[in-house]
């Protein structure tokens, strides 16, 4: 009998103990022992491969963009509105006179390495980029500012900057990376390229770096980091020659993440049941420069021909067909969420009857029969360079065949990104080209329209020159009164529309996909593709913990 009870107590004791088990995997997610673990390492595939994890040296590679966007930051940050917020620094003053900038900076915020950050780190960040070295390095402008502004430590944790006259958009400038004196001091400016710390980056980031190499740049949650601590446990990066690569490796399982997604994945991705896809749009505006100064190409400076280019293309029916519905029609070069969007600016639609009487009028007509127009010994022919990226190439194409059927020949021809921008836009030594700008958080046009921009090393490549344009753009970043800068600028829009400097045609949508353990991912308006690891401190990687990390729960 006793050895019988023992068995029959044993078997209900077993028997208790499985309902448990069964009850506990089914309220695991909410059981404070048995949770979703929120944590794991995430991979992503990348198209392309770093030069320069330095923030300062980043601005056209988007792979060291990606990368530098979890390892430095900037005294602020945008927001998913474009907004400044808050970063390094806690906060900042404006004089009246809009001169004088005082940044207040965080306390207790260390670099990857232990060292605090101070002041001297941004009065030595500010320092590389007015030396004369750095213009070398880095065309985007950044250099013709800073050159310009002095720098001053007021103590510890304030910086005060202080410009020869007021700049509306110098805020803007607030967001470029800082880098820390303590490690770069020594290095001269134009030795910056070829630095052991751009493979060995130092930041202030919420990620640091564990490992680099030519096919893998490994991240680790940063435990020091003065924000909210990455959920992540790790982020790694690997690079690929091109996107069918990337897709490839997921399938192997060997990424969680699609950096990018092009158009023609799109249907793809969707059907895949592991994969979430997220889009936003991007502050950036796709547009076809052209050269308005090439003497070779005289009827570039005629406005009625350029007005015929805009009336003569469905751009709409380009985004569908081509991009698969991945663009935003643009009418402007500044982005419509921006405060200063004149939405009541004139606009071009599909007219191809409107774009022939133009250049009909113009005394441009097909005289030969060929399907190309001439006028005066000159075919209204022209070549249009893209880059070597597929999208861009059949948007050249798309554009060729769209502008054949009003009697204009455009000849697209593909070259490197660097090679367009290198050889081509700043020398002048294009006829069209076809490119994508990013539009910064203030809506300032200036640096890459106002005249003064035309020269070799400004931004002006198109060349365009107008009295009134000048006039507007300079007076709206003088002032900070923002009413009144609206005003020019919704004045500034209508110039625009009516000279056609460049034939707008979207402002681009970025698609993002990731596999669905990834939690949490939250995509908005994004100023650039990396502005997607804007939230990345609330990813995590949805894994159940095992029976066995149960049993060791005391």
């Amino acid at each position: 009998m006793h050895t019988l009870h023992t068995a029959k107590w044993t078997w209900t004791f077993l028997g208790f103990l499985a309902l448990v088990i069964a009850l506990a995997l089914v309220l695991l997610p909410q059981s404070p022992l048995a949770h979703m673990e929120e944590a794991g390492s995430y991979t992503e595939g990348l198209a392309g491969a770093p030069q320069h994890l330095n923030p300062l040296l980043a601005q056209y590679n988007s792979t060291d963009r990606d990368i530098c966007a979890l390892l430095f930051e900037g005294l602020t940050a945008f927001d998913e509105a474009g907004r400044l917020v808050p970063r390094l620094a806690e906060r900042w003053e404006v004089s009246s006179d809009g001169l004088t900038y005082t940044f207040f900076l965080r306390r207790g915020v260390f670099w990857h390495d232990g060292a605090p950050f101070t002041a001297d780190d941004v009065v030595f960040t500010a320092g590389v980029m007015a030396d004369p070295d750095f213009q070398a390095l880095d065309p985007s402008g950044l250099f013709d500012l800073w050159s310009s502004v002095k720098v001053e430590k007021v103590d510890d944790y304030a910086v005060r900057f202080t410009l020869s006259e007021p700049f509306a958009p110098f805020l803007d400038y607030s967001t470029v990376g800082i880098l820390p004196a303590h490690l770069l001091k020594q290095v001269p400016v134009s030795d910056l390229p070829k630095s052991a710390f751009n493979y060995q980056p130092v930041g202030t980031g919420p990620f640091t770096v564990e490992s680099v190499s030519a096919k893998e740049v490994r991240l680790k949650s940063n435990p020091a980091y003065y924000g909210e601590r990455p959920r992540l446990q790790s982020v790694a990066f690997r690079f690929f020659p091109d996107v069918e690569s990337i897709w490839t490796a997921y399938q192997k399982r060997q990424v969680d993440g699609l950096g990018q997604v092009p158009p023609a994945a799109l249907a793809r991705i969707q059907s895949t049941p592991s994969l979430r896809l997220y889009s936003a749009r991007l502050a950036q505006i796709t547009m076809v420069l052209l050269n308005l100064q090439d003497p070779e190409l005289p009827f570039f400076a005629e406005v009625p021909v350029r007005q015929a280019l805009m009336w003569g293309l469905d751009r709409q029916g380009l985004i569908e067909r081509v991009l698969d519905g991945q663009g935003i029609l643009a009418n402007s070069v500044i982005f419509p969420e921006s405060w200063a969007y004149h939405p009541a600016a004139p606009a071009y639609t599909f007219d191809p009857t409107k774009a022939m009487r133009l250049l009909e009028d113009a005394g441009w007509k097909d005289a030969d029969g060929d399907g190309v127009r001439e006028k005066e010994g000159r075919t209204l022919s022209f070549t249009l360079l893209t880059s070597e990226d597929p999208v861009w190439q059949e948007v050249a194409g798309e554009l060729a065949r769209q502008w054949r059927a009003i009697g204009v020949e455009a000849v697209p021809e593909t070259v490197g990104f660097y090679e367009l921008v290198g050889r081509y836009l700043y020398p002048r030594r294009f006829q069209a080209a076809l490119v994508s700008v990013e539009l910064a958080g203030d809506p300032d046009p200036y640096p890459l329209w106002h005249s003064t921009q035309a020269a070799e090393k400004g931004q002006n490549w198109a060349g365009f020159a107008d009295r009134r344009a000048d006039e507007v753009m300079e007076e709206a970043r003088r002032i900070v009164d923002q009413t009144r800068r609206a005003e020019l600028y919704a004045e500034f829009q209508a110039i625009f529309a009516e000279q056609v400097p460049a034939v707008l045609l979207y402002y681009p949508v970025y698609n993002y996909a990731v596999d669905q353990r990834l939690k949490n991912v939250q995509l908005g308006p994004l100023m650039s593709p990396a502005d997607r690891f804007r939230t990345i401190s609330q990813w995590y990687i949805e894994t159940r913990r095992s029976l066995l990390a149960l049993g060791k729960v005391r």
